[in-house]
């Protein structure tokens, strides 16, 4: 796949006809990537500001208005499903809405693909916010750029960013000619003239009063210079306070009798009117006042223009302009730029050796160049995203918070089942009929509609799913045995006379559920009596798996009939079941009930803690609860991430842990034991673990890819070396159902125990 010639890479950013730097550098690098690789597909999202519309071109497939978080949530639908391999962000404080640009953090999180920033701001001193935003996109990003050597030691030493992430490519230049001035002056009046230019946005941040208070020395000694003030007035500014700053700048020129030396084109003038008028300049002036200015695209401009440019010291100046490429004045001193234009002006070997560097020196920063050089980044990401498991940066911890959940989607579900039941797996999202239905996941979706009925959520769509599934359930048990069948094929008929312990007792904790939660008083019954017939065949039962279904479905039913002495007994004799086969085998640095760690493992010590809880047995609840932290210890990557036991080999005792082959149902097994031991004991600590464990389904992994499709709520079926199993199941989708079910239900504890 890193070969594939076809990609199709999105840009992020601000786009033409909107008047701003980033529209203008957002159009040029899609155009010089689109020159490097004419064979991609590359369209742009483009983020529009608060009171303005734009005719886009066709290139824009995707509106973002600044404010609306929404429209960020819908944004990463569309880039979601629209095939996209890759998106290149372009990050500037101010043009993406929430305190300091949070809304872009909204967008990212919900990705499922590689992402590169390029950041136009790194700042030395961030506010709270801006901090927090920075450091988040940091994660966020698979690599990161800046333009300058100056911002990549801020990326490292302010902020701690991986090194290996941090990518240095300049500002891009248009490919211009090393022409004579005097070619283009005629056009603008000033033939015979010196030209001293500056450009861009006007606002107040420019300091170009300085300029204009550097001309009557200027013109003492050169009488026949002008000074070309290009560019409209920033729109923000111009809608905030109209042209005060202009009129300012304007008043300024007359009381210091320069008015007629000094030219406002009160313009934004395209790329071929720009190039004429930067081909006309023998100077550049950029009097900015701002020290922390990482990137300017007006500067690296002129500079690959082979423009003298005289210049305050702000970070990139600094660092383009050393080596006597141009001169450095002191910020908000006129005198010295007038001292700096003279001296350039008195010596014209001097000014045009400097043209000549600066023009030399901007080659490796014309647009073919740096185009290339995003094209090969991109396609670095992309070959190295399709082999074994990575060291990525983990995707930021969950907050607790309902605005950071996934929203409910079902539409997957509802299509994995049809009147027999829901159908065990999915080609993709499409089900797959040669396997058929079983037991298991039909017992998994009862489980799932109970829970969600006693978060308060209306079922909707899925009380098809719920009757669906409770009659299969009906059909599967076989009477005469006291047993449920399994499998069973789309031609329903079953596939075999007994199914596994294990699926009769997952059986059990979904008819469990059912009586415990549903407010369907004929479900309730239904599901009473059929968990009353199913429970004996317990009694043979040698499987830990099954013991711990079937006490996970006995807690549920006994949650509004505690008073059941049957259901009271076998909840106890299947713990003491579980307990001792722990106490059997375990050691102290395997304290397991078995020589291998194998699937559903956090459902024993989850058992464990809650009969322990409930039945007021501290030899159940500290058993399990050791061995869970020991379970989730086992299952903390290197970089923290949670990483479950792969089902490639599982863990056998005296081994390693298997990676390969990592199942939805293990995270979700965590997150549900990690919750009851933090009900049971109230550690902070085991809340921390919930999150870490459900992170895993939104790409807090070893290949950094979600696992959930927020398209369909479907959820894909695991992690392999090869990269995402695309399939989604009905075993992965309700496992991600239900922990999400876990997470409203963490949140909702969490706001009860707000002040």
């Amino acid at each position: 796949m890193g070969s594939r010639s076809d990609r199709k890479i999105s840009f992020l950013g601000n786009f033409p006809p909107r008047q701003c730097g980033i529209a203008t550098f957002t159009r040029d690098i899609r155009q010089a990537v689109a020159w490097q690789r004419p064979q991609w597909s590359l369209p742009v999202l483009s983020v529009t500001d608060p009171g303005f519309r734009y005719a886009y071109p066709d290139v824009v497939r995707f509106e973002l208005p600044e404010r609306n978080l929404s429209s960020y949530q819908r944004a990463a639908d569309f880039i979601n499903i629209s095939h996209t391999d890759l998106l290149c962000i372009q990050h500037e404080f101010g043009i993406y809405g929430g305190p300091a640009g949070s809304h872009l953090l909204t967008l990212m999180r919900r990705l499922r693909l590689p992402v590169v920033t390029t950041l136009h701001t790194v700042l030395q001193e961030p506010l709270a916010d801006q901090r927090r935003v920075l450091e988040e996109l940091i994660q966020q990003s698979d690599a990161l750029v800046v333009m300058t050597e100056r911002g990549r030691r801020l990326l490292l030493d302010v902020y701690a960013a991986p090194e290996a992430k941090v990518n240095v490519i300049p500002h891009g230049i248009p490919d211009l000619p090393f022409v004579d001035p005097n070619f283009y002056k005629d056009q603008f009046g000033v033939a015979g003239r010196s030209l001293m230019l500056t450009f861009g946005l006007l606002s107040p941040g420019k300091g170009i009063e300085h300029g204009i208070e550097a001309l009557p020395t200027i013109l003492a000694q050169h009488p026949d210079l002008v000074y070309m003030i290009l560019g409209a007035t920033h729109p923000n500014l111009l809608r905030a306070e109209g042209e005060t700053y202009r009129l300012s700048l304007e008043r300024l020129a007359h009381d210091l009798g320069v008015a007629h030396n000094v030219i406002f084109v009160n313009h934004y003038v395209d790329d071929q009117q720009l190039r004429e008028y930067i081909g006309a300049a023998d100077i550049y002036l950029t009097p900015y006042l701002n020290a922390a200015q990482i990137t300017s695209g007006t500067l690296a401009y002129c500079f690959g223009a082979g423009k003298a440019v005289v210049s305050t010291p702000y970070w990139h100046a600094e660092e383009l302009l050393g080596q006597d490429h141009g001169v450095l004045v002191p910020f908000r001193d006129g005198g010295a730029i007038a001292a700096a234009v003279n001296g350039l002006l008195a010596e014209p070997a001097r000014l045009h050796a400097m043209r000549k560097q600066a023009y030399l020196g901007g080659r490796e920063m014309v647009w073919s160049a740096v185009g290339e050089r995003y094209a090969q980044l991109f396609e670095r990401l992309l070959a190295a995203g399709e082999g074994h498991p990575r060291s990525h940066r983990p995707a930021a911890t969950l907050a607790v918070e309902g605005a950071e959940l996934p929203i409910w989607r079902f539409q997957h579900l509802e299509l994995m089942t049809d009147s027999t039941g829901v159908f065990q797996h999915a080609v993709h999202n499409v089900p797959d009929f040669h396997h058929g239905y079983c037991t298991d996941d039909n017992a998994r979706a009862l489980l799932f509609t109970a829970h969600l009925e006693s978060l308060g959520e209306p079922l909707d769509g899925l009380t098809r799913v719920q009757s669906a599934a409770a009659a299969f359930l009906h059909y599967g048990f076989d009477r005469q045995s006291g047993r449920f069948r399994n499998f069973m094929g789309f031609d329903r008929r079953w596939l075999e006379t007994l199914g596994s312990e294990d699926s009769h007792g997952r059986a059990l904790w979904g008819l469990g559920a059912i009586v415990g939660r549903t407010r369907q008083t004929n479900l309730r019954n239904w599901a009473a009596r059929l968990f009353e017939q199913a429970l004996p065949a317990l009694e043979a039962f040698t499987s830990p798996r099954a013991w711990a279904f079937a006490v996970l479905g006995l807690h549920e039913y006994l949650r509004v009939l505690e008073g059941d002495l049957l259901a009271d007994r076998w909840r106890l004799e299947l713990s003491e079941r579980i307990l001792e086969a722990f106490r059997r085998h375990a050691t102290p640095d395997w304290p397991w009930l078995e020589p291998i760690v194998s699937y559903d493992n956090a459902r024993l010590p989850q058992a464990l803690i809650l009969s322990g809880r409930w039945l007021q047995r501290r030899d159940m609840l500290e058993m399990g609860l050791r061995a869970l932290r020991w379970l989730q210890d086992a299952q903390r990557a290197p970089e923290g991430h949670y990483r479950p036991i792969g089902s490639e080999g599982f863990w056998r005792q005296g081994g390693v842990p298997a990676t390969h082959d990592q199942q939805p149902l293990e995270a979700t097994a965590s997150v549900a034991a990690c919750l009851e031991a933090l009900h049971a004991t109230g550690d902070h600590c085991w809340r921390q673990e919930v999150i870490r464990s459900f992170d895993w389904f939104l790409g807090r992994n070893d290949l950094r890819r979600p696992l959930y499709d927020a398209s369909n709520g479907g959820c894909f079926d695991g992690l392999q070396p090869s990269g995402v199993n695309r399939n989604q199941g009905a075993e992965s989708t309700l496992a991600f159902l239900m922990a999400l079910a876990d997470m409203k239900l963490l949140h909702s504890e969490a706001l009860t125990a707000s002040p």
